[in-house]
């Protein structure tokens, strides 16, 4: 019986609960799991997480979609609002600014503030490549690489060879100890 053909006074059917509805409704009867919800609901966790924040559910989840305006950790002010990858323009200005600030925690020797920039790059270049923004994308692929060429480098320089790796003594003999250094 259709909407029309339903007499006057009778009540609708129940309407079906929106996946918002679904998520809400089993994190309150105790099912707590993202994961766990994402496959109730057949939404992905990212989606589940952010219908979970938006009620004051669950706080502190973040992922490649998390918005940027919510903070991360300390670090995150330093990016809210300034980063982007609408096009090329933009992708290269927030680009600047997450170099700046990794310039400036390396003058500061602050190593959690670098990991935190690399951190964003990284998020942008997957955000942009995954909504089909090649160009916006090769701008932070570059950065992050180059980031890591200087790490490389500075973890092995160029002059020592690596070390061998370690061998295990054959059974039954025992290491010889380990010579002190004075």
């Amino acid at each position: 019986m259709s909407a029309k053909e339903q007499p006057e006074g009778a009540a609708a059917p129940p309407k079906k609960p929106s996946k918002k509805d679904q998520i809400v409704s089993l994190w309150t009867a105790g099912i707590q799991e993202v994961s766990d919800l994402a496959h109730i609901t057949q939404s992905r966790p990212s989606y589940v997480a952010s219908v979970l924040q938006e009620a004051g559910l669950m706080t502190g989840y973040f992922d490649l979609y998390t918005p940027s305006d919510q903070p991360m950790n300390v670090y995150s002010k330093f990016f809210t609002g300034r980063l982007g990858f609408r096009d090329e323009a933009t992708a290269r200005a927030s680009l600047e600014r997450i170099d700046q600030m990794h310039r400036q925690f390396a003058v500061a020797e602050d190593r959690a503030g670098q990991h935190h920039c690399l951190v964003m790059a990284l998020t942008m270049f997957d955000r942009a490549r995954w909504t089909g923004k090649g160009p916006e994308a090769e701008i932070f692929r570059k950065w992050l690489l180059e980031r890591l060429k200087e790490a490389v480098s500075v973890a092995l320089p160029a002059s020592s060879p690596p070390a061998p790796p370690p061998t295990a003594p054959a059974k039954g003999r025992k290491r010889a100890p380990k010579a002190v250094e004075k």
